[in-house]
């Protein structure tokens, strides 16, 4: 049998290398081999062999068949990401986190906007069952997802209802803390009149939201807040807020938007109606996205880990798939103060 340190016999001429030539180069079994190069060695075999085997793999050129592989094991190292849509940067970063936990354990992602939003997906693929390991869905409903997973394929949410038992594992944002930290914030600046801005898209984490800002305003007995709803998008924000803002009576001094985009519109709602942020209304947003600081001034808003969720509904689709329990723990989410809040006029 060869040694680590003695050159390996001569292979045919173009000929590919195999795990057993790994094997005799290396001086151990085939099993070993699998062990080092399906990084699942430790505990089992020492540095020294694993290192060994690694050095026997680049000298020969080896690469794993995965196909041959992935066809032993009923797996096609391939998870697909459902989102909402592409438009917004969150959705993006999402991708980002899960993708780069993927590539460390050999997996790659599919990213796929659903063209019916938070509606029932289509199945991109003939049978998503016999194309992919799993499904991580991002700010849907499980029963959306129904198409695609026929046959049991493996479901992960992330920011969705964790009572939902359609999900083999759910990660979700503490998103009832941030929207509490933003009105707890603005009670603190002396707001009592606030309009909530909220998404007209029915979903769990928009509820979410509605319920955490009632609860929080409710240890302020003087608050009152109307529910403006409003379709995702910047106009949409901004035409809410401009029937709020003239609506008959005292004028709300703060506008607390469920994500970044509606609060661009509210900012220009504002000074269309020939009034300024902060002096005149507070405006806060929700996500942190890269327009939160191209707003002047710069808006108020809780920043979302995007690429940290991501990364952990991936482990957590890694965990099940191994037959591992998901860690339940909610993602912390941070509010940012910034320039669109202040005290109300004449507080």
């Amino acid at each position: 049998m060869s040694h680590a340190g003695q050159a390996p016999p001569a292979s045919p001429a173009g000929a590919r290398a195999t795990s057993r030539d790994v094997a005799r180069a290396a001086g151990v079994s085939q099993a070993t081999v699998s062990l080092v190069l399906g990084e699942k060695w430790r505990g089992r075999v020492s540095e020294r062999t694993a290192g060994a085997v690694r050095a026997a793999a680049d000298r020969l050129g080896y690469r794993p068949n995965l196909a041959a592989r992935n066809l032993r094991l009923g797996r096609t190292r391939t998870a697909l990401l459902v989102v909402p849509a592409l438009t917004n940067e969150f959705f993006a970063r999402v991708y980002t986190g899960a993708a780069q936990v993927a590539a460390e354990n050999g997996f790659g992602v599919v990213l796929y906007p659903s063209p019916e939003g938070v509606g029932p997906a289509r199945d991109p693929f003939g049978s998503a069952r016999a194309a992919l390991d799993g499904v991580i869905a991002s700010s849907m409903a499980a029963d959306a997802l129904a198409a695609m997973r026929g046959g049991g394929l493996p479901l992960v949410m992330l920011d969705s209802d964790p009572a939902d038992a359609e999900a083999a594992a759910t990660v979700n944002l503490d998103i009832a803390g941030g929207m509490r930290r933003v009105a707890e914030h603005l009670l603190a600046l002396g707001h009592r009149r606030f309009v909530h801005l909220a998404s007209a898209v029915d979903s769990w984490t928009f509820r979410v939201r509605a319920d955490a800002l009632a609860e929080a305003l409710r240890a302020a007995p003087d608050a009152a807040v109307r529910r403006e709803p409003a379709e995702l998008s910047v106009d949409a924000g901004r035409r809410a807020a401009e029937r709020a803002l003239s609506r008959p009576g005292p004028r709300p001094t703060a506008l607390l938007c469920d994500d970044d985009i509606l609060a661009a519109g509210a900012c220009k709602a504002v000074r269309r109606l020939g009034l300024r942020v902060p002096e005149d209304v507070s405006v806060t947003g929700f996500d942190d996205l890269a327009l939160a600081t191209a707003l002047e001034p710069e808006l108020t808003t809780v920043q979302l880990p995007a690429e940290e969720v991501g990364a952990r509904g991936m482990t957590a689709l890694l965990g099940v798939l191994d037959g591992r329990p998901a860690e339940g723990e909610a993602v912390p989410v941070r509010l940012i103060p910034r320039g669109s809040t202040a005290p109300p006029p004449h507080a």
